[in-house]
Order: C-alpha cells, then structure tokens, then sequence
C-alpha cells in the first residue's frame, strides 16, 4: 500500500524520455554532445576516490627460472671446503704427533713453576712449521669454500652443494682442532714414555 503523499511514478526529465547513457537532464550547458551518443562528464568534472575501473589482478609470482650456468660454483665450494678441512687436518696430525714426540721429553724435564721455555720446540721447528703452514692453509681454503658456497647457494648455482660446502667449511676448525689436540696428546705421551 502506498501513501497518497509520495507520487506513482518519477518525474519525466525535460525533454522526454532519455536512453540510460545519456545524462539525465539533457546536455550540459557549455559541453559537446558526445558523437557516440555515450555518456561523457561535463568539462571539469573528476570522479571520486575509490571509484572507477577495479585494479587489474596481479600475475601469480613464479618461482626463479633455474640457471643455465649449472651447479659448477657449488660444486667448486664444495672441493674446496673438503681440501681446506681434510688436508689442514691430515697435515695439522702428522705434525702435532711429530711436535709431541721429539718435545716430549723436554717438556717431562720442564719445571712446575709455570715459566715456559721455547728452546723445547727447538728440535721440532720443522714440525711446527708444517703444523702453522696446515693451520693457514685450511683457513684461507676454507674461507674461501665458505664465501664461494653463500654465493652457489644465494644464485642456485648448484644449491645443494653449496650448502653441503657451507657446513663442511664452518665444522672443518672443529674437526681440525679436535684431531690435532688428540694427536698431540698421543705424541706427548708416546715421546715423555708415560704411556709404557
């Protein structure tokens, strides 16, 4: 039911009737009826904020294209990190054995009052110097294993193996000291005669 106040039907726009693209009240004064016959703005008219076409949806993001360089750069990482660890320790036990068992005997004789005497390295200064020579040359090849792995591994130029380069540089210190430390305890004991 409807009240007798409010009219049946809307007012007819002046004119006559208007198709539903074209402005409601005719044209605007000091506009150019548009040739299409579409609706066009009257001049200086901007649209609100937030009105207008929707945004075109973004393309769905895809993973990075693997690289056509190959896994050469992690596999290096890797050789090298293996040279750094396995060849600084092979070369840190044979001299840290070396160093025990010709120093051995200087250090049993070597006073308890805490003072250190260097002529006791005098007769293994060969050894010692293979076992600083072993020591820096695992730490530059490894550096550089470490450094060459972040890289393969950052760029996917051989990923796995650049981690697998990663680990085996950052345990190789580990390694090295752990071995070299037993040996030179070996060495010790065998060359002061304590073990037997």
């Amino acid at each position: 039911m409807t009240t007798p106040d409010a009219p049946q039907n809307p007012p007819a726009a002046p004119g006559g009737w208007a198709p539903p693209g074209a402005p409601p009240f005719g044209t605007p004064s000091g506009a150019a009826p548009a040739s299409s016959g579409a609706y066009a703005p009257p001049a200086g008219y901007a649209a609100p904020q937030g009105f207008g076409m929707p945004a075109a949806p973004a393309a769905p993001s895809r993973p990075p294209a693997p690289s056509r360089h190959g896994s050469g750069l992690g596999l290096t990482a890797l050789v090298l990190a293996l040279v750094a660890t396995l060849g600084a320790t092979v070369g840190g036990a044979i001299a840290g054995f070396n160093i025990g068992l010709g120093a051995g005997k200087g250090l049993a004789y070597l006073p308890m009052d805490g003072s250190w005497d260097w002529s006791i390295l005098t007769p293994v200064r060969d050894w010692v110097l293979l076992g600083e020579v072993s020591f820096w040359f695992g730490t530059v090849l490894g550096v550089w294993a470490l450094v060459q792995g972040i890289v393969a591994t950052v760029s996917r130029r051989g990923r796995g193996l650049g981690i697998a380069a990663i680990v085996v540089a950052a345990i190789g210190p580990i390694v090295f000291g752990g071995v070299v430390q037993g040996v030179l305890m070996s060495g010790l004991a065998a060359g002061t005669g304590i073990g037997g």
